[in-house]
């Protein structure tokens, strides 16, 4: 009996991928690294044309964001007693306070956060369901629960916007966290089940077999399998929370407004400060580029989960 050789892509191919890759992930990075300098940047060195490669890095941004100020004279501006403060009576400013984007950064992370807990937790347990008991017209549930999905944000904006506004719960953690985890339940219950179906069912038949409950079956057999399922579902619903834009405009104006729909509003001394929107942003990327590093090999692991059986 032959058996037919596997031939692997030659040396030139391997180059010409690679190259592809480097400058693919070379245009993906441009925009972000120029964001990121942009918020060291000057606001002069942030409009001029054509655009500033090499500059004088500062910090007037991140002083920008990070403070309310207000014009003075000079003869009322007193001697200066920080750095910040310093940057600030450059431009013929005093500091009257901090801004609002510490707060609406924590917003972000109260409701980023929490609605991805829920989702994956009540995600979790609706795919252990569907995956483990026979549910009348399961494949129907499961196209309707996908189908949440499929509708965009703006078709349902309205009604949702007045049934907040009836309970209460417009400009508020708890409807935002609400309204987030229902968006994100679908996409949780969908992976979730793909993932637990891929676990054995002979894992938890022995662990009732030692005495198990089915509830101890679950905590201790199926949720350390399913880690990596659950690493990647979180990954995704944070990011969708923490970018979300839509619904935090029209939903939200103060108590609960979310760093996205703040950002683009920070106005400087004659228009918008660039330098402290740059800032913003990249101070919003933080977080979930943290959280995605920290669970990086379950999320690798995730993707190509059940890809190749045995």
């Amino acid at each position: 009996m032959s058996s037919a050789a596997v031939i692997g892509p030659s040396r030139r191919l391997k180059w010409i991928a690679g190259l592809l890759v480097v400058l693919y992930a070379l245009i993906t990075l441009v925009p972000l690294l120029w964001i990121i300098a942009t918020g060291f940047k000057t606001s002069p060195d942030s409009i001029a044309y054509p655009p500033k490669v090499f500059f004088e890095p500062s910090l007037e941004g991140y002083v920008n964001l990070f403070t309310t100020q207000t014009r003075q004279t000079a003869g009322a501006i007193a001697e200066p007693a920080t750095w910040y403060e310093r940057i600030v009576n450059g431009k013929g400013m005093v500091i009257t306070g901090p801004s609002r984007f510490g707060e609406r950064f924590m917003n972000s992370v109260i409701i980023g956060f929490g609605s991805t807990f829920l989702s994956v937790f009540l995600g979790t347990l609706s795919a252990y369901a569907f995956s483990r008991y026979r549910v009348p017209l399961k494949d129907d549930l499961m196209f309707f629960i996908l189908s949440t999905r499929m509708m965009p944000p703006i078709a349902v904006a309205i009604p949702i916007f007045l049934m907040f506004r009836s309970l209460g719960l417009s400009d508020t953690h708890a409807g935002m966290i609400l309204l987030y985890t229902a968006v994100n339940l679908s996409l949780a219950v969908w992976l979730l089940k793909g993932f637990i179906d891929e676990i054995p069912r002979e894992y938890e038949e022995a662990a009732l077999i030692d005495g198990y409950t089915r509830f101890q079956a679950f905590i201790k057999v199926v949720l350390p399998q399913a880690a990596t399922g659950i690493a990647s579902t979180a990954i995704f619903c944070l990011i969708f929370a923490w970018n979300e834009y839509a619904f935090a405009v029209l939903l939200t104006s103060g108590t609960a407004q979310t760093a996205p729909p703040f950002i683009p509003t920070i106005i400087g001394v004659g228009g918008r400060d660039w330098p402290a929107v740059a800032a913003g942003a990249t101070i919003f990327l933080v977080p979930v580029m943290v959280f995605t590093i920290v669970l990086r090999k379950h999320l690798l692991r995730g993707i190509t989960f059940g890809a190749v059986r045995k």
